[in-house]
């Protein structure tokens, strides 16, 4: 696919999946929080709209055990996020500099 194929140079999904049974789930750990925080900062720093950067939401990505999730594409690199300063250093690192944040990587064995 061509560079000018993408109309995002990134996209960020997070898991705010909830889940009624008990079960684990993104929503439980402040997944909405970190939304908010990223989708703030990308704005905040010039990264959003077309060519850039987008901050979406989406319903369960499947990997639960190691949530809160959230996957960056064209990536396809997923990070398990604690707090505010985990979202900061993804926006700073990885949605504006293109650096993998390392130690926030989920490990590939966690799925659900």
């Amino acid at each position: 696919m061509s560079e000018n194929a993408s109309y995002y140079q990134r996209h960020i999904f997070f898991c705010l999946n909830q889940r009624d049974n008990g079960e684990n789930c993104c929503a439980d750990h402040n997944a909405q929080a970190a939304f908010d925080r990223c989708k703030a900062r990308v704005k905040a720093e010039g990264l959003a709209g077309p060519g850039q950067v987008r901050v979406n939401k989406a319903g369960c990505l499947d990997r639960c055990a190691a949530g809160p999730v959230a996957v960056v594409y064209p990536e396809a690199v997923w990070y398990s996020y604690v707090d505010e300063s985990d979202i900061d250093e993804i926006v700073e690192s990885h949605l504006k500099n293109g650096k993998l944040v390392e130690r926030l990587l989920t490990p590939p064995h966690l799925g659900r």
